[in-house]
């Protein structure tokens, strides 16, 4: 006999980069004015990649970096929907399904509270899931590290 508990599975993820003058910055899927963005191999979108962490995670499938090496061309400068989409397939083949994504997104400026809608319609659309289903905040880091943006994520699935 299954327990309903015990299909329940639940993953943690974080990402963090560093920002530089000249970058684009994009979280959840959005292209955000800003005068400086994410120094990284992909698209830098924080918010994409600790979702991935988490779903993964969550799956028992390891983490971003063993499916989407930063060594890895294919990946270079690609979207946080790529990852988000492909880990989508990863869990839908093991029969999981998504229950729900709470994620917080750290960063001093610019203010992110007008597009926190459009970064949870973004991961909710990739990941084929309802945007009610998505939640995403923003918090600062209040002056302590001005120089990066991060994002933690945790995501709970149901399934086999």
């Amino acid at each position: 006999m299954t327990d309903s508990i015990s299909q329940l599975r639940c993953g943690i993820g974080y990402d963090t980069h560093r920002l530089a003058a000249g970058r684009k910055l994009v979280l959840g899927g959005v292209a955000l004015d800003s005068p400086r963005g994410s120094v990284a191999h992909s698209d830098g979108d924080v918010l994409s990649h600790a979702v991935v962490d988490a779903l993964l995670g969550a799956a028992g499938l390891g983490d971003i970096g063993q499916h989407f090496p930063d060594t890895d061309p294919r990946w270079k400068d690609a979207a946080g929907s790529v990852f988000l989409e492909a880990v989508r397939r990863l869990l839908e083949v093991r029969g999981l399904r998504i229950i729900n994504i709470d994620t917080v997104v750290v960063l001093d400026e610019p203010k992110l509270a007008p597009h926190l809608p459009a970064m949870a319609a973004n991961l909710a659309a990739a990941l084929g899931i309802p945007p009610a289903r998505v939640s995403v905040k923003a918090k600062t880091s209040e002056g302590a590290s001005p120089g990066f943006v991060a994002a933690q994520a945790v995501a709970l699935l149901a399934g086999r």
